[in-house]
């Protein structure tokens, strides 16, 4: 095995990632939002076999940053002499670990972790939990599957006049950043600036892997998602609506009609981006999403979750301190 640095895309990099924020693209588009991105592959001989993508995020006031590598493969001693590598390039307290790998056991997990090198089970910035839907079957297995509540919801909003479709325009786009910004304020969540998601669509549709879906009533915008296609599967990461006509359970529609997009494309699942676990809590602020994702028969997924990798102890314990405090504040402000 070899291990250097990537420079230039590889034909085969998408192909090798396990997921989109891996991809070449999504690090041209962390790139025209400023941050730096760093790039290293395992080869066999000349053939790029492992790629790995770490983003840096500097720590204000002081020469040190912080690394992030969310859903990449599974750790292995290659990718800790990686990790490694990036810390000490770009003076990283710790490198975040997320890897996009199904959990077999919590405590198998932690003792594996340990023998790798100096990982701390760390706080997450991707949920641990997911919805997977395999959409091979035919869809009246699919909508079989579903929650009862869910397929009434289905009929009702097309009863109602709800009209769903792909709509790539410049003005859906810009209605769509309307109604995140919107439901961002009228749920109180944390959420990306307008800049993040207008570089994000510009790389990513150009791509050919990001394209909006919309919901419309008597000809207006009510519900706008954005999706990705990486490989044999579709994912749903953002979304938005108006509180307006919410009785007319459009996101239902809309996330039928997801499913029937990912069977058109012969793909094979259909990702929904996150969960919360299996015993979720009523008042968790992310519940009302979590009940809805569930009600489409989806494989709820736990993965082995996330793993600071420390490259400065002495750093890295009174970092952790200071973030937990600032966390504290900022949900006391919301």
């Amino acid at each position: 095995m070899d291990i250097r640095k990537v420079v230039e895309k590889s034909k085969n990099w998408d192909r090798l990632v396990g997921h989109p924020l891996q991809t070449w693209e999504w690090g041209e588009f962390r790139e025209r939002v400023r941050t730096k991105v760093v790039r290293y592959g395992i080869f066999e001989k000349e053939k790029l076999i492992e790629p790995v993508q770490v983003t840096i995020h500097p720590i204000p006031h002081t020469p040190w940053a912080i690394g992030y590598y969310p859903k990449g493969s599974k750790i292995t001693r290659e990718t800790v002499e990686i990790l490694e590598k990036i810390a000490k390039e770009n003076n990283c307290v710790y490198i975040k670990c997320e890897p996009m790998v199904e959990a077999n056991g919590k405590q198998q997990t932690a003792n594996n972790m340990g023998k790798l090198g100096k990982f701390v089970k760390g706080r997450s910035l991707f949920t641990r939990h997911n919805f997977v839907l395999d959409v091979t079957p035919s869809e009246e297995d699919l909508l079989a599957k579903m929650k009862s509540k869910t397929r009434y919801n289905i009929r009702l909003a097309k009863k109602k006049g709800v009209t769903v479709e792909i709509d790539n325009s410049d003005k859906a786009f810009e209605r769509y950043l309307e109604l995140t910004e919107e439901t961002t304020k009228r749920q109180g969540f944390y959420a990306h600036s307008t800049e993040y998601h207008r570089k994000m669509w510009e790389v990513l549709k150009r791509a050919r892997m990001a394209e909006l879906m919309v919901a419309k009533y008597q000809n207006k915008i009510i519900t706008a998602w954005v999706l990705f296609t990486h490989n044999d599967t579709l994912y749903y990461p953002y979304g938005a609506s108006t509180r307006e006509h919410r009785n007319l359970m459009a996101s239902n529609l809309v996330m039928w009609e997801v499913i029937r997009l990912a069977k058109k494309k012969k793909l094979k699942y259909l990702d929904m981006w996150g969960a919360l676990g299996l015993e979720p809590d009523k008042n968790d602020p992310w519940y009302g999403f979590h009940k809805f994702k569930s009600g489409y028969g989806g494989r709820h997924v736990t993965y082995v979750g996330t793993w600071d990798y420390v490259a400065e102890p002495l750093l890295y314990y009174p970092l952790r301190v200071v973030e937990w405090v600032r966390w504290k504040m900022l949900k006391m402000r919301r």
